[in-house]
């Protein structure tokens, strides 16, 4: 399949603009890495420690690039001990960032089966029967089991609650306030610059094209953006990150096969609710038994709240958004949550690989920072801290040669940076966590026995389970449903929903018994209501679509379409001849697509036939 994009680079007339470091997203990795580049960059009095390559007698020029069209639309508020952070910042008053707070009160709740449709083995039925048998000497109550202890590795003792957009607008303000850095929201970038084996900088997506990547009225060719230093902390699915990736490979042994879609939202709870700021709940259990829940209590009646669905629910048709409604009507949480009204929504996808998802932390003119370089602790449910700590820790290493004059190569950036790395706590905390998910493979019981096993051991001991991609575990819609909807009933299904343009997963689980959303119009919405109240989705015109289906044979061919069903902002739909259509006005750039795609790419299965490029819009809301 040709791609137009490439075809126009032999002939197109770019612009080159030279600068010394370029960095790519801004997240809390490279919230860390500046904050720490920013500080150390000149001296005492104000003199530069090194000067620029690229513009004579000035400090070193670093320019920093991020998609979403301000630094503050990151996604989700977030529960963190707060170790590196704090280490930067070591007399931080949470009242200086808008919605964060101390942790105070942190509770693990299993929530049981209210409506009876969740698909249960036979062991948590009988698990299920028992605590209802029990339930007058249990911390039972509304359905839900409070455990008595948090295992250590969960706590997040002396932590912060935050939320990731406030945060990073704190950071980003600070950071642009020492007038050594630039950053530039707004500004996809779409590739990296590969000469030789050697990174050296990025290319700004073109603009004023069709959604083919097509030159039409107003085109601008992407400007080459020229560096000794390319910064890469895009995340999980950036493009940059992964062309790196498909170019210099993975360290062998390494797979990003484990991973999850989070659908969360920013609640104003209702007035009479009695949960006090810095409360922490995490739930398991309940809408299926692989789904987890947070809940966090921030200051001035506001939670962040929200689900994750992991790869390991091998579900065809799996949603985040309806088995997020479905978990908010738990009569544990409604009971704090009726009433109140929804200010923000999004979703994410997370890296749930850990350390065996790590690229190459470093190469000749460039480095990796953040979950897109393997930094989330898979075992404490953690990752924001660990990000910030690696971009403190590339920023130390970077300044280290920037004094001594040496040269940006991989031996000079293992030496300063990947062995900083290797001797801190992530890696040593990595280290544990990473075969503490191994026991999902196998089922949620033996999932969760080998976490509480790998925790309790410090890593010595784990549940083991083979790690497979989708394509080599996924069930059909009639092999998952098997028993509960016969083959014949799923077809008139899955061909009336076609029909109407529909996915199939609200048929199907309206048809498996589950309840109807009494939609309120205020917190329980419909999915497209929730796109527009939310978060405000915007794509502006002039720019190729961003996920592009490679080979539309072999998407036609697809019996399962999970892209479709999975799709946090409803962008990808039923199209023609059976290929899914895409529209990026309500794309929210969560990437699960890429990762629940079934259908193995022809040239290498760990990929998918889904690609996810650079592009604009997205979700804009300060407060996830």
């Amino acid at each position: 399949m040709s791609d137009p994009r490439e075809m126009q680079d032999a002939g197109a007339d770019r612009q080159t603009m030279e600068v010394d470091i370029v960095c790519v997203g801004f997240g809390p990795a490279m919230g860390g890495f500046l904050t720490t580049l920013s500080r150390g960059l000149t001296g005492p009095e104000g003199t530069p420690v090194a000067l620029s390559r690229t513009m004579p007698g000035m400090p070193p020029q670093v320019i920093c690039y991020e998609r979403a069209d301000d630094i503050g639309f990151g996604v989700s508020g977030v529960v963190t001990r707060a170790r590196g952070i704090r280490q930067s910042f070591p007399d931080l008053d949470p009242a200086q960032i808008p919605l964060a707070q101390p942790v105070t009160n942190e509770r693990v709740v299993y929530l049981l089966d209210p409506v009876g449709a969740s698909r249960r083995s036979a062991l948590l039925r009988a698990a299920d029967a028992g605590i209802r048998a029990l339930r007058a000497v249990l911390p039972f109550e509304y359905d839900a089991l409070s455990l008595p202890y948090i295992p250590p590795f969960l706590r997040k003792d002396g932590g912060l609650l935050l939320s990731i957009g406030q945060f990073t607008q704190w950071v980003g303000a600070q950071v642009m306030g020492a007038g050594v850095v630039q950053i530039w929201p707004g500004t996809p970038v779409t590739k990296p610059l590969i000469e030789d084996g050697r990174v050296r900088g990025v290319r700004l997506a073109d603009q004023g094209t069709d959604r083919h990547g097509t030159p039409d009225a107003g085109f601008m060719p992407g400007m080459d953006i020229r560096a000794a230093l390319t910064v890469i902390g895009d995340g999980p699915v950036g493009p940059i990150g992964r062309q790196v990736d498909e170019r210099f490979g993975l360290p062998e042994g390494h797979h990003r096969r484990e991973w999850a879609v989070g659908a969360k939202m920013v609640v104003e709870l209702p007035e009479r609710c009695t949960l006090e700021p810095g409360t922490v709940l995490h739930t398991f259990g309940y809408p299926e038994p692989e789904i987890f829940g947070f809940l966090y209590v921030h200051p001035g009646r506001i939670a962040s709240l929200g689900v994750f669905v992991p790869s390991w629910f091998d579900s065809p048709v799996r949603t985040s958004y309806r088995y997020l409604q479905h978990w908010m009507l738990h009569p544990y949480l409604w009971r704090h949550l009726a009433g109140g009204r929804l200010r923000s929504w999004g979703a994410k996808t997370l890296q749930e690989s850990g350390r065996r998802g790590e690229p190459c932390l470093a190469g000749d003119g460039y480095l990796r920072i953040g979950e897109g370089s393997g930094s989330t602790n898979v075992l404490t449910g953690s990752g924001v801290d660990e990000a910030w700590t690696t971009g403190v820790q590339a920023a130390e290493g970077v300044l280290e040669l920037l004094k001594s004059g040496r040269s940006f190569t991989k031996q000079e950036l293992d030496r300063v940076y990947v062995r900083r790395r290797r001797e801190s706590w992530v890696e040593a905390e990595a280290h544990v966590a990473e075969k503490s998910r191994d026991g999902f493979t196998r089922g949620v019981v033996s999932g969760l026995a080998g976490m509480a096993l790998t925790g309790l051991t410090q890593g010595r001991l784990a549940m083991p389970g083979d790690s497979l991609p989708p394509a080599k575990r996924l069930p059909t819609v009639e092999e998952y449903y098997a028993g509960r909807i016969a083959p014949e009933e799923i077809a008139q299904i899955r061909q009336d929903c076609a029909a109407r343009g529909l996915s199939l997963h609200g048929a199907l689980m309206d048809r498996s018994g589950w309840p109807a959303i009494p939609f309120d119009g205020q917190l329980l919405v419909t999915h497209q209501d929730a796109l527009l109240m939310g978060g405000k989705v915007q794509a502006p015109p002039g720019y190729a679509d961003h996920v592009v289906f490679l080979y539309p044979n072999l998407c036609e061919a697809c019996g399962t379409k999970v892209c479709i069903e999975a799709c946090s902002g409803q962008a990808i739909t039923p199209g023609e001849k059976g290929v899914p259509a895409f529209d990026r006005e309500k794309c929210v750039h969560c990437g699960a697509c890429l990762w629940n795609c079934a259908t193995p790419h022809p040239q290498d299965p760990e990929r998918t036939v889904i690609e996810f490029r650079a592009g604009t819009g997205g979700l804009h809301s300060a407060e996830n």
